[in-house]
């Protein structure tokens, strides 16, 4: 029997160890179960393919080593260090080789990599039973057992999600507790002006901007990178909040309805600021109506003295601005329907000139960041920093020292006389159109390279057919990253009279990366506009 049960734990930890990629993409999703199927549908060969192989090598191995080894204590010990070296090597060899967002062995990961082992361990040893007691070799049940040990692998892909959802209860518990430590944190901090930013898209530019301008006169504490989930955020209270920080930041996210006022549970803002509403997530949310209702939880989370702060982009943002009774405040290009609006925009490759104006009062401002989209950032980061009582001296200040976000319409000067655009974590249409616009006014070629946009549900593809008419007349040349998930790109791009000896289609981000180095001469501009996570990579 111990034999025996030295060969399952060496399938069991084969079996894990060349799922990597499963759990990769369970942890990419959030651990988000409908997101992980929707994954595996998506790439459901790179899905079934750990299991399938290490099906066929548990087989052959198990042929080969019975006919070498007659020891039944060696074979068996043999066999699993093989099924553990070869699910190890599938790792390496299964595993993107370069991946955009790397696989991390967190607290969690660990956590159900041990609940993966006992429960596939329990399943096959229940499976095995009848192997371990006194059954003649012709009885029917051998041969289904062991048949149903041999295909055991094929079903990785479930044996992870079904280890997850066992492991669920184990992590809330985890979770609840740090989260109820976090919002401990928080209370004993009455001092402490708490500030939620949510939106459709813009959220993280507006946080990182509105971080630079309330260091003017407050010592501020802004959620890292795109920290923007209920764990992201309690990790970041806990270690990282000081007694002397006077203002804490918190970006919000939400891919589900109720995600925001899970997030005001534990930050409870007093004020709330909302960068806009529009598709996004709709493989999650479904429709724009609940896109809306979700974002203003946050509003609707805000004590009866707080503050709400709206971009004016004349539509569902403006509607819920409209709508809300407490102390708001609005800001756009409108001068005569917004609190605060810029006038006299000036673009160029060194970034962006414009007015910025408040009740009469008219004030120069010039910064880095590039594009209209940046300016209206801006000004709903402005507007929370006069609320504060930040003075415009240290307003305009603040706006000359904002640095661009990573990856958001950043202008990098690349060796050769080269202008990079990389706005790769943009990923719905408006922005993308600011970022076309911004894109023409640059000398020389100019070349966009982009996948087209994700998580849009059933307007997918009429949005990126959307996207690809909004190229033309922007760019000279169009590289389009993936066969299959441009389709729709090229459809918009034909549709608007787009040269088509000017479109290429590569199979990567680095194929497209080498046909820039190959194609573009100094002056030359290439915008990078979005970027797709590893789970969406063809």
């Amino acid at each position: 029997m111990i034999p025996s049960l030295l060969l399952l734990l060496g399938l069991v930890i084969g079996c894990l160890l060349a799922g990597k990629t499963l759990i990769h993409y369970f942890q990419l999703e959030s651990y988000q179960f409908p997101g992980y199927f929707r994954t595996l549908k998506r790439n459901w060969l790179k899905a079934l393919l750990p299991g399938c192989c290490m099906t066929v090598f548990l087989i052959l191995s198990l042929l080969g080593i019975g006919a070498l080894i007659s020891s039944r204590w060696l074979s068996c010990l043999t066999e699993s260090l093989l099924l553990v070296l070869f699910g190890y090597a599938l790792s390496r060899l299964l595993s993107e080789k370069k991946p955009k967002k790397p696989f991390a062995l967190t607290a969690r990961v660990k956590r159900l990599y041990a609940v993966s082992v006992l429960v596939m361990m329990l399943i096959l040893c229940l499976i095995a039973m009848p192997l371990f007691q006194a059954v003649t070799p012709d009885d029917g049940r051998i041969h289904a057992r062991i048949t149903l040990i041999l295909l055991f692998p094929l079903f990785l892909p479930l044996w992870i999600a079904l280890c997850g959802l066992l492991a669920w209860p184990i992590e809330k518990g985890i979770s609840e507790l740090y989260f109820r430590d976090a919002q401990k944190i928080l209370r004993s901090r009455p001092d402490l002006i708490r500030i939620g930013i949510t939106g459709s898209w813009g959220k993280t530019s507006v946080k990182f901007i509105l971080g630079t301008l309330l260091e003017e006169k407050y010592h501020t504490l802004v959620t890292p990178a795109s920290y923007n989930t209920p764990m992201g955020v309690t990790k970041v209270i806990r270690t990282m909040l000081e007694p002397g920080h006077r203002v804490f930041v918190s970006e919000m996210g939400a891919r589900h309805v109720g995600d925001i006022r899970e997030m005001c549970r534990l930050v409870h803002p007093q004020l709330g600021v909302l960068t806009s509403v529009g598709p996004q997530h709709l493989d999650t949310f479904k429709t724009v109506e609940r896109v809306a209702s979700t974002k203003y939880e946050l509003i609707e989370a805000l004590p009866e003295d707080g503050t709400a702060f709206f971009a004016d982009d004349g539509g569902l943002c403006r509607g819920l601005y409209e709508k809300t009774a407490m102390t708001k405040f609005i800001s756009g290009l409108d001068a005569g329907k917004d609190d605060l609006w810029a006038e006299n925009l000036r673009y160029s490759p060194e970034g962006t000139r414009f007015d910025l104006c408040r009740e009469g009062q008219r004030w120069e401002c010039r910064t880095e960041l590039l594009g209209e989209l940046n300016v209206r950032n801006i000004l709903l980061a402005a507007s929370v920093a006069f609320h504060l009582e930040l003075s415009p001296e240290q307003v305009i200040r603040g706006i000359g020292k904002i640095k661009p976000v990573e990856h958001r319409l950043q202008l990098i000067h690349y060796p050769g006389g080269i202008h990079v655009v990389d706005d790769a974590f943009n990923s719905n249409i408006r922005g993308a159109r600011q970022a076309f616009e911004i894109l023409k006014a640059f000398p020389g070629k100019r070349v966009i390279i982009t996948p087209g946009m994700v998580e849009l549900g059933e307007r997918e593809e009429e949005l990126n057919r959307e996207f690809g008419r909004a190229m033309d007349g922007c760019c000279d040349e169009a590289v389009l990253v993936g066969e299959r998930r441009s389709r729709a790109i090229r459809e918009g791009l034909a549709s608007a009279g787009f040269p088509q000896n000017h479109i290429h289609v590569v199979s990567s981000l680095e194929e497209a990366v080498r046909w820039m180095k190959e194609n573009v001469s100094p002056g030359d501009t290439v915008l990078f506009e979005n970027d797709l996570p590893d789970n969406y990579t063809e």
